[in-house]
C-alpha cells in the first residue's frame, strides 16, 4: 500500500455512537490525535455523548464530515449494512478509514473496498477485536517464541442471543459475522482459508425470519481448510434460539502447549503444557502423556501501548467533562480497543499499511460469506483470493 505519513495531529470523526462511545476516551488520550468529531443520526445521543466527553464537533450527517477538509479520518461503527458504503465513501473523499467488522457481506463488496483503498492511497483498517485481545496476544507470544509448537487444532465460536437487538439484526446470517471466531488462527499463522464446508443448524422461527437476508438458520457450523496447511479450523456461530450466555472466543491446540477459553467470564483462560512421557508405563491404568494445567498470565500492555493508553487495556473510569461522579467502563473484547486505536493511528502517522489492511480484512471476512453460501448450497465452496499468489 502506498500512502504518505502525517506529522500533524490527526482529526478523526467517530461514526455511530452506540458502539463508538467506547472508543472516544481512547482517541482523546492518544498522543497523535488532535480534533475529534462525532456522527450520529440521533440528535439526543449526539448531545448526550458530546456533553459527557466534551466534544463540540457534532454531525447528524456523515456526508458533512466527508465534504469537509478538516477531517483526516473516520472510524465507522454504524450498523453492518452501512460498512461497505461508508468505507468506500470515506476513501473516495480522501479520508483514512477504520471500520468495525465485518468489512462487507458480499464478495463484490470486499473487492469494491479494496479497489477504493488502492485508488485513494489512504489507510483502511478493519478493527478486528479478536486479533488484539489479551488472549490472542498471549497465544501469539507463545506461538512466536516456539513454546506453543506447531498448531494442530483450532476451534472458534461466537454464541450470542440477538433477541431484543435492533430489528436490522433479525435473521442475520451467523457466518457473515464469523471474523471474531476465525481471525485469531489466520492472524497467528498468516494463512488464508482455501475452502469451507458449512451447514446450518436449527431453523429460524417465523418471527425471526427476515426477508432482507437469505438465511433460514439459527446457527451455522463450518470446517475451514487453511491453504498450504494440514490444519482445519472448526467454527461455530449462533445468534438465535440457543440458550447460552454470550461467549466469543477460541481454543487453540499446539504440539507443545494449548489454550482453552473459559466457560464463563469469571473463569481464567487455561494453559495446557505437554509433559514428558513417563518411561515407566504401568501395565494397567493411565497411559500416554499428561499435560500440566495452569491459569494464563497475560502480557503487560505497557510493553506495546503508549503510556497514555495503557489504562484502557483494563477496566477503567472516565471523568465526565461537565463534572460529576466518575463513570466506570469495562475493557471490552479482551482489552483490545486501545491496541486497535493505536495501530490505526500509527499506520496513518507512519504512512504504512495496518496489520488488518484491506486485503487482509477481505481474507478474514470472505470465508464467512462463503461459509453461509456453503450452508445454503450444502456443498464445499472455494474462497477467492485477494492478493497475487
Amino acid at each position: 500500500m502506498t500512502t504518505r505519513g502525517q506529522s500533524r495531529p490527526i482529526a478523526i470523526a467517530i461514526v455511530g455512537l452506540g458502539f463508538g462511545e467506547d472508543f472516544l476516551p481512547i482517541y482523546q488520550a492518544h498522543p497523535d490525535v488532535g480534533r475529534i468529531g462525532i456522527v450520529d443520526t440521533s440528535r439526543a445521543r449526539l448531545d448526550d455523548v458530546g456533553d459527557r466527553f466534551g466534544i463540540d464537533d457534532r454531525f447528524e450527517r456523515y456526508e458533512d464530515v466527508l465534504a469537509s477538509p478538516d477531517w483526516d479520518a473516520v472510524h465507522v461503527l454504524a450498523p453492518v449494512r452501512f460498512h461497505e458504503e461508508y468505507a468506500i465513501a470515506a476513501l473516495e473523499a480522501g479520508k483514512h478509514c477504520a471500520s468495525a467488522v465485518p468489512m462487507a457481506t458480499t464478495i463484490a463488496g470486499l473487492e469494491a473496498i479494496i479497489a477504493a483503498q488502492r485508488r485513494s492511497e489512504r489507510v483502511y483498517m478493519m478493527m478486528e477485536t479478536s486479533a488484539y485481545g489479551r488472549e490472542y496476544l498471549l497465544a501469539k507470544h507463545l506461538y512466536d517464541s516456539g513454546r506453543l509448537g506447531t498448531v494442530s487444532l483450532y476451534e472458534g465460536f461466537h454464541i450470542q442471543n440477538l433477541d431484543g437487538y435492533p430489528d436490522y439484526w433479525r435473521g442475520f446470517p451467523p457466518m457473515h459475522y464469523a471474523t471474531h471466531a476465525l481471525s485469531p488462527v489466520l492472524a497467528l499463522t498468516g494463512a488464508r482459508v482455501a475452502r469451507v464446508t458449512a451447514r446450518g443448524s436449527g431453523l429460524l422461527a417465523d418471527d425471526r425470519v427476515n426477508s432482507a437476508f437469505d438465511n433460514p438458520y439459527a446457527s451455522e457450523v463450518g470446517l475451514f481448510e487453511l491453504e498450504d496447511s494440514d490444519v482445519v479450523a472448526s467454527i461455530t456461530m449462533s445468534f438465535f434460539q440457543t440458550a447460552r450466555t454470550y461467549t466469543e472466543g477460541f481454543n487453540i491446540y499446539g504440539s507443545q502447549m494449548s489454550l482453552e477459553w473459559p466457560a464463563f467470564d469469571s473463569d481464567p483462560l487455561r494453559v495446557f503444557e505437554l509433559g514428558p512421557l513417563d518411561p515407566h508405563q504401568p501395565a494397567t491404568g493411565l497411559r500416554g502423556r499428561r499435560s500440566l494445567v495452569s491459569d494464563a498470565v497475560f502480557l503487560d500492555p505497557a510493553e506495546a501501548l503508549p503510556a497514555d493508553l495503557v489504562r484502557f487495556a483494563e477496566d477503567f473510569e472516565i471523568a465526565p467533562a461537565g463534572g460529576g461522579a466518575a463513570i466506570q467502563k469495562n475493557a471490552e473484547h479482551g482489552g483490545s480497543h486501545p491496541y486497535l486505536v493505536h495501530e490505526f493511528i500509527s499506520s496513518i502517522v507512519e504512512g504504512r499499511a495496518p496489520l488488518v489492511d484491506a486485503a487482509t480484512a477481505a481474507e478474514w471476512t470472505a470465508p464467512g460469506i462463503c461459509a453461509h453460501d456453503s450452508a445454503l448450497r450444502r456443498e464445499t465452496v472455494e474462497v477467492p483470493r485477494f492478493r497475487p499468489t
